[in-house]
């Protein structure tokens, strides 16, 4: 009974706040529910629902007291803009340093239907002089990032998420949805297996199960069409599904496991000069398609601890220890990757920072290149063979390292942090070659 009334009590308060005041509803909202799960007051599954009862009051109160019909409240607007400097340094002596600075804007609209549908785009920047488009394959799909040059050229916005999705079991318990279209990734993964800019096209099924107040298991599967090529009836595509579990035990302690099949189907046409190609790292044939087909089991699991407090930081401290595992079944060789890393504190509230280290291991043909982090990348002093990109620096597989992290909020919308990457390629090219590459990124990130 307590829980119900807090719940009751929090929606209302949240609701006529946002009424009040509109242009500061979701930040406060969300600021006020996310301490309450940090204090043990409310699980993950109450502080959902709250979000959505605050949702609910705060489109019907605005709605009142703007005047404005339904259709036009139905619509919801987010967007981020980050501004980065980032310098790279390699240990090689035929390497020359490189410093630039980038950005990212990405702005996306929602609309919430009748029947439990949804349709939404996004709009994201991106860089029409990258690798991949500098090759004609098109924009690089795993980055919307733009780099300032060209004497202040006009920059491009490009279509970066146009879906359709339908979510017609929404219970107590049970809640699932199926998305149609250039929709965001289905799969959590760490990105070893995928950028967190990637935005897969194709067809999504979503379901989550309350095994109980503070244990939630989900499941998703997903099909990806990775071309079309109008000379030749076998398309490359991908084909997955992953299971997870996700458990709050009690106020400090929180699990989560997860465990995923993904198998590429028709890779041999996953050619150079047919696909983006802005990675390396892969084993490619004299026809430049990858040698080696790609079946990957794939698994990851976390643990947080919440201490109750901690020097210059406000409320519960988190410390989460993460890791993961993959293997490509279709590969004999270079077929295998991890990462292990350890986060102290949580960023994106204000005055609250983190600090984390990651350790990342991805074999040559332990996933398809295109697909992992393209920050995470090595130097090569020539060519990988019948790669379409010559030598210098490149992200992909084939490569080992570190990553360090520290970030700080002074707003709720504004998170400043500073990264460090360490890589080197485990296969040289040529062998015994330097291929150490330092990688340095400082972000301002404002999120709308």
């Amino acid at each position: 009974m307590k829980t119900t009334r807090t719940r009751i009590a929090m929606a209302a308060l949240l609701a006529s706040a946002g009424a009040a005041i509109p242009g500061a509803q979701a930040q406060s909202a969300d600021a006020l529910i996310d301490k309450l799960v940090e204090k043990g007051i409310l699980n993950s599954k109450e502080a959902q629902e709250l979000r959505d009862e605050a949702d609910k009051g705060f489109t019907t109160a605005y709605s009142v007291k703007s005047g404005l019909p339904d259709w036009v409240t139905a619509l919801k607007f987010n967007g981020d803009m980050r501004g980065r400097f980032e310098g790279f340094y390699a240990e090689n002596p035929a390497s020359v340093d490189r410093h630039r600075m980038r950005y990212r804007l990405r702005f996306g609209v929602t609309a919430n239907l009748q029947n439990d549908f949804e349709v939404g785009f996004r709009l994201g920047s991106g860089d029409l002089d990258g690798a991949a488009a500098a090759l004609g394959s098109g924009l690089d799909p795993i980055s919307n990032n733009q780099t300032f040059q060209n004497n202040a050229s006009k920059k491009g916005i490009f279509l970066d998420l146009a879906y359709a999705k339908w979510s017609p079991l929404h219970t107590p318990d049970w809640s699932g949805s199926v998305a149609l279209g250039k929709i965001e990734n289905p799969f959590t993964t760490s990105d070893l297996v995928f950028d967190n800019d990637y935005t897969p096209e194709g067809v999504a099924v979503t379901l989550s199960y309350n095994l109980s107040q503070d244990h939630v298991a989900k499941w998703a599967t997903a099909g990806f069409a990775l071309d079309e090529l109008s000379g030749n009836s076998q398309d490359p595509w991908l084909a997955g599904t992953q299971l997870r579990l996700d458990s709050m035990w009690n106020k400090h302690v929180s699990t989560s496991f997860g465990a995923g099949l993904l198998a590429i189907q028709k890779e041999q046409n996953l050619k150079n000069r047919d696909v983006p190609n802005s990675q390396r790292g892969n084993t490619r044939g004299a026809d430049e398609a990858p040698v080696h087909d790609f079946s990957l089991v794939y698994a990851d699991a976390g643990l947080t601890y919440s201490l109750e407090s901690f020097p210059m930081y406000e409320g519960p401290f988190p410390i989460r220890l993460s890791g993961d595992y993959l293997r490509n079944i279709d590969a004999a060789e270079g077929n295998e990757g991890f990462s292990l890393g350890v986060l102290f504190g949580k960023s994106g509230k204000k005055g609250l920072w983190d600090v984390s280290y990651t350790y990342k291991f991805l074999g040559a043909d332990a996933w398809y290149e295109e697909f992992t982090d393209s920050d995470t990348g090595t130097f090569y002093q020539t060519a990988l063979p019948n790669s379409a990109l010559g030598g210098g620096y490149g992200g992909g597989t084939n490569l080992k390292g570190h990553v360090v992290r520290i970030a700080y909020s002074p707003f709720d919308s504004l998170v400043l942090s500073a990264k460090w990457y360490g890589m080197e390629a485990i296969n040289e090219s040529p062998a015994d070659s330097e291929s150490m590459m330092h990688r340095i990124q400082v972000d301002a990130a404002w999120k709308f």
